[in-house]
């Protein structure tokens, strides 16, 4: 059998893997190994990060429709709550969308089906016994 010289392909690996931990500081961009903790370190981070975004943007999103609802009257959770009962299962990414487009979404909604608006009143408490005494 014979023999297998394997230098080229080693050093071809390592010349990619120096190219990938190019701008890195210190020894991450010269050595071998440090370059490669680097790069397995960035692409952690990177697939973390991308699942991180996601729930960065439904709070911006959940956050333009609460404002929008606040404009109206509404809170969110009530205006959530509304929508719910008549039946409109929207998602958040597309309200807020609609919500940039300066298209009053949440609003319009509410508009369209009147019975809604009664909903999103805040229920009154029932009185005490000490409060009717004192009143």
């Amino acid at each position: 059998m014979s023999r297998v010289k394997r230098g080229v392909a080693a050093h071809k690996k390592h010349k990619k893997l120096l190219s990938q931990a190019e701008g890195r500081r210190a020894s991450k961009h010269k050595l071998v190994r440090p370059a490669r903790e680097a790069a397995m370190h960035a692409l952690r981070y990177a697939y973390r990060d991308r699942r991180a975004r996601k729930g960065q943007f439904r709070a911006l999103w959940i956050a333009r429709i609460n404002a929008a609802a606040r404009d109206a009257g509404v809170s969110y959770s009530r205006l959530m709550a509304a929508l719910r009962l008549a039946g409109i299962d929207e998602f958040v990414g597309t309200l807020s969308a609609r919500e940039r487009a300066r298209l009053t979404s949440a609003m319009a909604l509410l508009a369209e089906r009147e019975e809604i608006a009664s909903r999103c009143a805040r229920p009154t408490k029932p009185r005490s016994r000490r409060q009717k005494d004192a009143a």
